[in-house]
């Protein structure tokens, strides 16, 4: 079965507690386990550590490209070159289009090209980019890739593990309330879902879901459980979960560094 772990979940900014997003999901592959890092924000990469070699990280997907959920990502390639089981291998990056580029903007120095002539390849030659499609293929998993109500080019991800009773989830990335990924969720496992607002009249639309939201939208889809994420740390992540609860009838639980679910269509294991 697939099993999803919580490397990083907090929201808008790393925490005092957490990384920014970011997920590891896991599951069996011709005889040894896939391995696919779900974002990548500031912090993730140290964190990684913690769960596995990062340069065992068979391939990276990215919800959207704001820093919160990419940034470390930059870390990942200084690893990848300076470390002392440097080089790693060229990973494919799943992520909105011109990901590259805009990476490499982050990382590289403008008018310095010392850093790609040292190793003949530049940061954005490194990864193998693609652009999400609505539905692809990464390993184990059948993924389906839906934009979702954020400022910027943003996707909802559902991950299904293409075997009898495989497990599904979906993660939400960052969005507002939104009918497609309410339909993307449709009778998943567990859904992981941002939970950045609190429930308050004046939060800005189109931008975060508020928990109550969140779990408004697991019960809705009928899925089996709900876990919140990307509450960012000027919220007390209590208060978001107290709000959410009254709104699904399964389980809902908070996302936290080390948390570890077990996902198949048979069971639902943290």
């Amino acid at each position: 079965m697939m099993k999803l772990t919580i490397v990083g979940c907090s929201g808008s900014i790393s925490g005092p507690d957490s990384p920014a997003s970011s997920y590891l999901l896991q599951a069996p592959h011709e005889d040894r386990i896939f391995s696919l890092l779900i974002d990548c924000g500031p912090g993730a990469m140290g964190a990684l550590y913690r769960y596995m070699d990062p340069c065992e990280i068979d391939a990276i997907a990215l919800s959207h490209l704001h820093p919160d959920h990419c940034l470390d990502l930059c870390g990942y390639y200084v690893a990848a070159r300076y470390s002392p089981n440097a080089p790693w291998p060229r990973r494919p990056v799943y992520a909105p289009a011109d990901a590259g580029s805009r990476l490499a903007r982050a990382y590289e120095v403008t008018g310095h090209p010392r850093e790609a002539s040292e190793s003949g390849v530049s940061f954005a030659e490194h990864f193998d980019w693609h652009t999400w499609q609505p539905s692809q293929r990464i390993g184990p998993f059948v993924i389906r890739a839906v934009r979702v109500a954020h400022p910027v080019d943003a996707y909802g991800i559902r991950l299904e593990e293409d075997v009898p009773g495989g497990g599904a989830m979906v993660y939400s990335g960052d969005t507002g309330p939104s009918e497609d990924l309410l339909q993307l969720a449709d009778g998943v496992d567990l859904l992981l879902v941002e939970s950045s607002f609190l429930d308050e009249p004046d939060n800005p639309p189109g931008m975060h879901l508020s928990g109550a939201q969140a779990a408004a939208m697991g019960q809705a889809a009928r899925v089996r459980a709900v876990v919140l994420t990307h509450i960012p740390p000027w919220h007390e992540s209590g208060r978001v979960l107290a709000e959410a609860k009254p709104h699904f009838d399964g389980p809902v639980s908070l996302a936290a560094p080390g948390a570890a679910w077990e996902i198949s269509g048979f069971r639902l294991s943290s």
